[in-house]
C-alpha cells in the first residue's frame, strides 16, 4: 500500500507537467449544414439514378411535379441558392425544369448543381454572413442561402421518399448499407 503512494504522486506530477490541449473548436455552421446536405443530396442523387426512366413522368396526383420535374427543380434551386451564397449571378429557380428532360440529362444537371454547391459549402461563416442580397422578397445573406438549400433539399427528399414508396421502391436512406 505504501508503494502505491509514490506511483500515484509521480503520475500526478507527470499529468500536471503535460501540456494542456485547448478544447476542440466548435464546427462552423456551414460545415454542419454541409454534413446534413451531403446526406440529403446523396440520397436524392441515388434515387434519381435508381428510378427507371419510364417512371420519370410519374406524379402521384396531377397537382404536383412529376419525379423528373422534382429532380430538375432540386438541380435548379441548388444552383440558384448556391450562386447567391457565393456572390455569383444566380439563375432562376426553374431554368433546369424548363429546359432539361430525360433521365440522363436530369441526373447530369443534378450532379453538376451539386458540384457547383461545393463552393458555397466551403465558405467561412463570416464570409457567408457578410454577403447580403435580396431573394424571395427578403433581405438575406449567404448563410441563409446555404441553410435554405440544405433545408430545401431535405424537404424534397421527403417528396422523393413518398413517390418511391407509392411505387413499391425502397428509398436510398432505407436501403441496407453496401457491404
Amino acid at each position: 500500500m505504501n508503494r502505491s503512494i509514490p506511483v500515484l504522486a509521480l503520475a500526478a506530477l507527470l499529468g500536471a507537467a503535460l501540456p494542456r490541449s485547448a478544447p476542440p473548436a466548435a464546427p462552423s455552421a456551414i460545415s454542419v449544414s454541409k454534413q446534413l446536405w451531403s446526406n440529403s443530396i446523396g440520397w436524392i442523387t441515388t434515387a434519381a439514378e435508381q428510378m427507371p426512366e419510364s417512371l420519370y413522368a410519374y406524379r402521384p396526383v396531377k397537382t404536383v411535379r412529376s419525379f423528373g420535374e422534382l429532380i430538375a427543380h432540386v438541380a435548379g434551386s441548388q444552383h440558384m441558392l448556391c450562386a447567391a451564397a457565393t456572390g455569383d449571378k444566380p439563375s432562376t429557380e426553374d431554368d433546369i425544369e424548363k429546359s432539361v428532360t430525360g433521365k440522363a440529362a436530369l441526373v447530369a444537371a443534378l450532379k453538376a448543381s451539386t458540384a457547383y454547391c461545393e463552393k458555397a459549402y466551403s465558405l467561412a461563416d463570416a464570409e457567408a454572413m457578410n454577403r447580403q442580397f435580396d431573394m424571395f422578397g427578403l433581405h438575406v445573406n449567404g448563410m441563409w442561402a446555404v441553410l435554405h438549400n440544405t433545408d430545401h433539399d431535405s424537404e424534397h427528399y421527403g417528396n422523393i421518399v413518398t413517390y418511391m414508396r407509392i411505387l413499391g421502391m425502397v428509398p436510398p436512406s432505407s436501403q441496407p448499407a453496401p457491404k
